[in-house]
């Protein structure tokens, strides 16, 4: 394919919350569409297609490629863009920092190198349907093309990173998965601090006329996650709790943070590049930091008779990276289970009626934990359209941990020590769990809900 030189950058819309923001104004979000009634073709007298690359920050480029392009091909005009100032960057191990991803909101999949953007985009719908749990509303799914952080890249790789252009790309798409609750915190005071980073970034030193209480009340949905930036059930209660100066607002707990940043940009801790990295040193130590993001749904605990009545699936987001898999609750933003792939053991699961639309595949994921003094093991359900996928990636980065574990020089302690989840861990809420338990020989010594059935 030859490589075109018409590319230009525009400036998009804000990237917001799913599903309703997937388009930027004036520009077809389509792939598998031509910008204009008639084919065009390059001078190879192949068909082309106008199609736009966007990035975590807001940016899109746009780009006429040949139909068959492949990722590789779009990747290597993206990076080679001088406006984006990412072609000098090199990065000090083997692994590519970002990967082009194809997204909606109902499906998001990374791209391998040969994989063709536009000829998938022709194809999402049948995607959708087969791997989404909303697949009636799939006609209106008309994917974008992303530029975003390589599933495969590791932390330890990362931190190694040290070009203020790809760095700033990596802070924008955290900050987008910290506002989503993708990446969950263990409490307010996490949030507060994050947010205050950010605004520190993005607004510059505290300006008491400017920043005041109210000004963040009314933005905090811009620096906040959903679950707090959502007004206060308790207004008018007078309790303080979503009032403009409560001293119990999550935005006040930010305001305070924020007024504690060194205000001089003299100083080393304000150096712009030294915000973002601290901040992204600061999603380093959240578990779910640079995960794949899957849906899904589990069986709720059986409490009472009432429960059996309500629905008793609770939705959920599967996140993946080169740490483990966890369970997070995307309503209120709260990681339910981590698991190490040093204690994890899965299997996945076909449906045993494929015609039958609520008939789901699953994974059964097996860990062990201490009960009464003694060990045993848990296995959790996970319903999903998606586990097929999830199968694969947990394969290969399980994969990678035996080879790491087989070929380390060091001892076993310090292998595991490597691997153990970062300071921001957490304590599983196995109570928010329908769970199977095993003895260390196999029998089933513990039944809840629908397990009790089988």
């Amino acid at each position: 394919m030859e490589q075109q030189n018409d590319c230009s950058i525009q400036r998009g819309q804000p990237l917001r919350r799913y599903p309703n923001d997937y388009k930027a104004e004036g520009h077809s979000s389509t792939l598998n569409k031509t910008t204009t009634n008639q084919p065009q073709y390059s001078n190879t007298g192949r068909p082309t297609v106008r199609i736009a690359v966007y990035l975590m920050t807001g940016v899109f480029l746009t780009m006429e490629v040949e139909q068959n392009a492949t990722a590789q091909q779009i990747f290597t005009i993206v990076q080679s863009e001088a406006e984006l100032g990412l072609s000098r960057f090199s990065l000090p191990t083997t692994t590519p920092i970002f990967a082009l991803w194809m997204c909606s909101s109902q499906l998001e999949i990374q791209l391998r190198p040969t994989h063709k953007p536009v000829e998938l985009a022709a194809k999402w719908n049948y995607l959708v349907n087969k791997y989404s749990s909303y697949a009636e509303d799939s006609d209106d799914e008309e994917p974008l093309l992303y530029f975003r952080r390589n599933i495969f890249l590791s932390k330890s790789e990362e931190e190694q990173i040290k070009d203020i252009k790809v760095l700033e790309l990596l802070y924008a798409e955290a900050r987008y998965n910290v506002l989503q609750g993708r990446y969950a915190c263990d409490g307010p005071a996490r949030y507060a601090s994050l947010g205050a980073l950010q605004a520190r970034i993005e607004l510059g030193p505290y300006n008491a006329q400017t920043h005041t209480l109210a000004f963040f009340h009314r933005h905090r949905g811009r620096f906040l996650p959903h679950h707090y930036a959502s007004p206060s059930l308790l207004l008018g209660l007078g309790l303080g709790l979503g009032l403009v100066g409560g001293k119990g607002a999550p935005e006040a707990h930010l305001l305070e943070q924020y007024k504690r940043i060194p205000s001089h940009n003299g100083s080393a801790n304000a150096n712009p590049k030294k915000l973002i990295r601290k901040y992204l040193e600061f999603c380093w130590n959240l578990p779910c930091y640079g995960a794949a993001f899957f849906q899904g749904q589990i069986e709720r605990p059986v409490r009472g008779l009432a429960s059996w009545i309500t629905n008793r699936d609770m939705q959920i987001l599967i996140a993946i990276n080169t740490s483990g898999v966890f369970i997070v609750d995307d309503i209120q933003c709260s990681l339910l289970l981590g698991l190490k792939y040093s204690e994890l053991s899965w299997e996945m699961a076909k449906p045993s009626d494929e015609n039958n639309p609520d008939c789901l595949p699953c994974l059964f994921l097996q860990f062990p934990v201490r009960e009464n003094g003694a060990r045993v093991y848990k296995i959790l359900q996970v319903f999903s359209r998606q586990a097929p996928m999830m199968d694969t990636l947990i394969s290969g980065f399980a994969e990678d941990y035996r080879r790491q574990f087989i070929n380390s020089d060091s001892n076993n302690d310090q292998l595991e020590h490597s691997l153990v989840f970062p300071s921001g861990s957490f304590t599983n809420k196995l109570s928010k769990f329908t769970l199977a338990t095993f003895d260390d020989e196999g029998r089933c010594i513990g039944q809840m809900g629908s397990w009790s059935f089988r």
